[in-house]
């Protein structure tokens, strides 16, 4: 019998019309809900009736024709590094671009940061701020083990999946007041000082997602000191430096307070709303430790949750990244768009509340101004 014949033979076997394992081996997989971000993209952009519609679902930039938009130093540096006959499509190593690790734990800290000058301070490039979150969970659940995490209430829905399927149970403390749509301060520290000692605080470094509400450089100080007083693990969000306020400093103020106060905390950056690199899914997962000797073990080990996990990042965002941070003409253009956009979204929160004045339309609609993002 050929191969042909015999294939034919066991292919009749399988078919469906013959009755003979007609059952899929996935018949038994439910269908998954629409993610309830993403699945706002995917049902806008089916539905017919999208040019008389905005998708306010996704924390994305938009222009004033709702198109995305590339930074103009993102195009040029972009440009620069194609026609770079010299680099090439080899692997980057299980913790990345090395250089793009150094300039980003210098953004979030500060380039006068203590913590950098004495060698502290484990580095390793990230799947954006997600796949910074993921391995910082898996790096959790293996050596600081038992440990919940706190999440403010509300979050980001993806904090959410991310830390159970690492490893490591989630716990809530408030943080949102309705009655006030601002900070629940008292609510948090309350329930942060309840929470066992030693436990994990997840904190967004500036524009809290979803709410908006940041705490006062006054509030930060008292949440300090409760994290100080409960011996918590502090672990930074910063997905919106420069974004937020429109100034890289002023949104980092917080990492770089509690830095100061000389504890060690984890930080998660993403590059996707400050350069627009959504889907380059460029990041960084910076560990502060107490010693030189301590950041060089936990870099090893977030390089061995990092192997079997996808191995290398990629390497294209990471070089737009590494060029814009570490060229001075780039870095200035940078800021000044980066600005550019922060300050268009503060003006069109101050528009949005003036014509709902206007209007007369009923409440207070102050929070528009005092929220952020």
């Amino acid at each position: 019998m050929s191969s042909n014949s015999r294939v034919n033979t066991i292919a009749r076997h399988i078919n469906p019309t013959s009755g003979t394992m007609s059952i899929s081996l996935w018949s038994g997989v439910p269908q998954a809900p629409p993610d309830p971000i993403l699945g706002i993209t995917e049902a806008f952009k089916a539905d017919p009736a999208t040019a008389a519609k905005l998708n306010l679902g996704v924390g994305a930039y938009r222009t004033e024709d709702g198109k995305p938009l590339v930074l103009k130093v993102v195009r040029r540096v972009e440009q620069a590094i194609v026609s770079d006959m010299s680099r090439n499509k080899e692997y980057l190593p299980m913790g990345g671009n090395a250089e793009f690790c150094k300039l980003s734990r210098a953004l979030i800290l500060g380039n006068d940061s203590r913590a950098i000058a004495e060698k502290r301070v484990a580095t390793v490039q990230a799947l954006s701020g997600t796949g910074a979150l993921r391995v910082s969970a898996e790096f959790l659940s293996k050596f600081y083990p038992n440990a919940p995490i706190f999440l403010p209430n509300p979050t980001w829905g993806n904090h959410n999946k991310i830390f159970p399927n690492g490893g490591v149970k989630i716990m809530s403390y408030r943080y949102y007041n309705p009655a006030t749509r601002g900070l629940d301060y008292d609510g948090m520290c309350a329930d942060l000082q309840a929470a066992p000692e030693g436990s994990i605080v997840l904190l967004h470094a500036c524009a809290h997602n979803p709410t908006g509400v940041d705490p006062t450089p006054e509030q930060w100080a008292g949440i300090l000191a409760v994290v100080v007083a409960r011996r918590l693990l502090a672990l930074f969000d910063s997905a919106y430096q420069g974004f937020a306020s429109g100034s890289l400093d002023r949104d980092a103020q917080a990492v770089r307070m509690f830095t100061q106060a000389g504890l060690e905390l984890i930080i998660c950056q993403s590059y996707a709303k400050n350069m627009g690199l959504y889907g380059e899914r460029v990041g960084a997962l910076s560990v502060v430790c107490k010693n030189e000797d301590n950041a060089k073990r936990v870099e090893s080990q977030l390089k061995m949750v990092i192997r079997p996990m996808y191995s290398s990042p990629p390497a294209h965002g990471a070089a737009i990244a590494e060029m814009i941070l570490g060229t001075p003409q780039f870095y200035e253009e940078w800021k000044v768009e980066l600005k550019m956009m922060a300050d268009r979204i503060i003006l069109m929160r101050q528009m949005l509340h003036t014509e709902l004045g206007k209007l007369g339309t009923p409440g207070n609609w102050r929070h528009i101004l005092d929220q952020i993002g």
